[in-house]
């Protein structure tokens, strides 16, 4: 099969792609759904991509159309979903959705809960969501590629973020991404889905 990944190169990925006899294309441009090689393209895979896909993209390849987001969904959907499990004391882990023309807000096909312990920083507890969501998509692969995961609703409820909205926080990472998350545990008043911003 045919794969485009979008968002940053991942470094192996096109070899691990190979081994199951499919071909990778990546890109972290802006698509506009009239790309000829879309044509060419069976399964769209978007992990760390930072654009909004238009319905003329996903559309088209239907629960083939999948992205990987590092929250445990529907809590942390969009920016910083790692940093706002802590500023706001929520559920963590790793999902694997059908993208929509919401933001994370798909139908899930993958999730698991990642626990995390006081010792965690920024960056290592955003390493392991890392490794957690590679190794269930890959552990899933063949399933997703033939789109044989039944989709499910997520659960009501959740929370939303965009980046502007990590700026008022930004002064409680005294160590940039090496700061403790224990420092940073319920610091932000939680704003559910639906709410406005603080």
């Amino acid at each position: 099969m045919k794969v485009l990944l979008l968002g940053p190169r991942r470094i192996g990925w096109e070899e691990k792609f190979r081994a199951y006899g499919d071909d990778m294309m990546q890109t972290e441009e802006r698509l506009n759904g009239d790309e000829p090689w879309l044509d060419n393209t069976d399964v769209l895979v978007s992990y760390g991509y930072r654009h909004i896909l238009r319905p003329a993209v996903f559309e088209r390849f239907g629960i083939r159309a999948i992205n990987l987001h590092i929250s445990m969904l529907p809590w942390n959907r969009g920016a910083d979903p790692n940093a706002w499990s802590f500023l706001e004391d929520t559920p963590k882990g790793v999902s694997i959705h059908v993208i929509d023309k919401g933001l994370d807000t798909g139908d899930l096909l993958l999730q698991e809960e990642v626990t995390m312990d006081d010792s965690e920083t920024l960056r290592t507890s955003y390493d392991k969501l890392t490794r957690s969501i590679e190794r269930l998509f890959w552990s899933h692969w063949e399933q997703l590629r033939e789109g044989i995961i039944v989709p499910k609703p997520q659960p009501q409820g959740g929370s939303m973020h965009y980046k502007k909205d990590l700026n008022s926080y930004l002064h409680l990472f005294t160590d940039g991404w090496d700061t403790p998350v224990r420092l940073l545990i319920g610091r932000a008043k939680l704003r559910t889905e639906g709410r406005k911003s603080d």
